[in-house]
């Protein structure tokens, strides 16, 4: 197993070790003291799984007060993800980073708490699994619009299928 960290303060890259032959394949998805001793190190309470279809584009979303760490994984499909930081004092604020992650590559993304998160669906459909670290408050829920200038995410997709609640997203600056 490797871990990656990225240009992003905080944020990790995991590349599992997977065993393959031909009657298939098998890795581990998550190693506590492995993922400990690579700097995720929190207890996860809450594991999501999400269906999209190609071109929708979810996210950028956060919680203010009970921030989410996420350890996110695709299992079916391709998705770009991305890890934007949020963090109201960090010297970083409005970095980003993205990756693909997809089935057959098997990476997982970190995202700490205090990030936002957000993805795009490359393949006809994706599945994405990933473990929190709080649960999910939909009154602590914020976001950030997708095509924020000021971040400048460089996303695979011009035209995204958003949510209403998605495409009236505020841009980052005027959350203070």
């Amino acid at each position: 197993m490797r871990f990656h960290h990225t240009d992003v303060d905080g944020v990790i890259l995991v590349e599992p070790d997977v065993h393959g032959d031909d009657r298939g394949f098998f890795l581990e998805t998550f190693h506590g003291p492995r993922y400990a001793g690579a700097g995720i190190d929190w207890p996860f309470v809450q594991d999501n799984q999400s269906m999209s279809t190609r071109g929708v584009l979810r996210g950028l979303h956060g919680q203010r007060e009970q921030p989410q760490g996420k350890l996110v994984r695709c299992i079916e499909g391709a998705i770009f993800d991305v890890a934007v930081d949020a963090r109201p004092d960090s010297p970083g604020r409005g970095d980003w980073v993205g990756f693909e992650l997809s089935a057959e590559n098997f990476r997982q993304l970190w995202i700490p708490p205090g990030f936002l998160h957000g993805f795009a669906v490359l393949s006809e459909r994706a599945q994405i699994e990933y473990k929190c670290t709080e649960i999910y408050c939909p009154d602590d829920e914020y976001g950030v619009i997708w095509n924020d200038p000021d971040i400048g995410i460089e996303w695979p997709l011009d035209a995204p299928r958003l949510s209403p609640r998605d495409a009236a997203l505020p841009r980052l600056q005027e959350l203070g």
